[in-house]
């Protein structure tokens, strides 16, 4: 499984990737299950983003499209994690509102860690092997 992107990745790419890490770590940080699932949901759209950024030419739509939508279509081998982050996407809104029944803690720490392998399989996919690593360092830390 491997992305091919039109060109070398993208300094917007490597940001994002860097964002979507800082905000993990803000998410293994927040004092309670709702901030920490809205962190690592939002970290996740990061990661899609930044496969988007590398997949993607800018396109004129005549009604916004759902980043998890976008990213099955350019991306089909992230297809179930697409799903499966689409599927939260009402409970983030619930946690992000301060609803505090809407997440548990085990839920939010589940979704840590998945973003977390979501992650690493879309650097691996992201960043070139035929870069040395302190050029993907460069690309990966944005």
């Amino acid at each position: 499984m491997t992305i091919t992107p039109y060109g070398p990745p993208s300094l917007p790419a490597g940001t994002l990737l860097s964002l979507a890490r800082r905000g993990l770590a803000e998410a293994g940080a927040a004092p309670t299950p709702g901030e920490r699932y809205a962190a690592a949901h939002l970290s996740a759209l990061r990661i899609a983003a930044a496969v988007l950024a590398c997949r993607t030419r800018p396109v004129r739509r005549s009604r916004p499209t759902s980043a998890w939508v976008l990213l099955a279509d350019v991306a089909p081998e992230l297809g179930e994690w697409a799903g499966f982050f689409a599927a939260g996407a009402k409970k983030r809104a619930a946690a992000e509102a301060g609803i505090p029944s809407a997440v548990t803690l085990r839920e939010a720490d589940d979704l840590v860690r998945d973003v977390r392998a979501f992650l690493d399989m879309v650097q691996a996919l992201v960043l070139p092997a035929s870069l040395d690593p302190g050029q993907q360092l460069l690309l990966a830390s944005g």
